[in-house]
């Protein structure tokens, strides 16, 4: 895993996939010495570390942004844009201007002319996009546990807005609530043809 020098800022996003909730992204910029065991993409990594590791990025890091885009603006716009848009929505919070941006995954719009690279797998391979994952992975677990306790027949606490069995049979028994993303396929069966 590499630290890379000053005001470069490692940006991610988390919940692309999910059927309900927002997508949120996060862009931190590291000091040079930082280090820590346990950061690594957020997919692999425990609940319990994630959490100790927010608290660690957010006191050690030089700066963060975090950012949600919501239901309304995915479907407007596309999970793609909707996820870059959050990327630039948290590289806007810093509070210093990157002179470099590094990108988790391969696609990306230019933010304010600042140089940027697309990395494939880029949370397993550089700390700053590590870190970014953690803190957008986190965020969006919060916003998901607090929605739950408005519709707890979901189960999102646990499923986090991912098209799991569980919550995809509750969509079918209760229907879609304003949190789902409309122009998503939230069940199976929208893609059968009825002859």
């Amino acid at each position: 895993m590499y630290n890379l020098p000053c005001h470069v800022a490692g940006t991610d996003e988390a919940g692309r996939g999910c059927l309900a909730g927002p997508v949120t992204a996060a862009a931190v910029i590291l000091p040079k010495k930082f280090k820590n065991e346990l950061l690594n993409d957020s997919k692999l990594t425990r609940e319990n570390d994630r959490n100790s590791l927010k608290e660690i990025i957010m006191e050690e890091a030089l700066s963060y942004g975090i950012a949600h885009v919501y239901m309304e603006e995915i479907d407007e716009i596309n999970i793609l844009n909707a996820s870059i848009l959050a990327m630039h929505r948290a590289i806007e919070q810093l509070h210093c201007e990157p002179e470099h941006i590094i990108v988790d995954g391969n696609k990306f719009k230019p933010f304010r002319n600042i140089a940027h690279n697309c990395i494939i797998k880029g949370d397993g391979k550089f700390l700053s996009i590590a870190a970014a994952s953690i803190l957008a992975k986190t965020a969006r677990d919060e916003f998901m546990k607090k929605i739950h306790q408005e519709f707890p027949v979901y189960n999102w606490q646990q499923n986090k807005g991912y098209p799991t069995k569980e919550h995809r049979q509750a969509i079918r028994e209760y229907g879609s609530t304003p949190y789902h993303r409309k122009s998503f396929k939230l069940l199976p069966e929208q893609l059968k043809l009825s002859l």
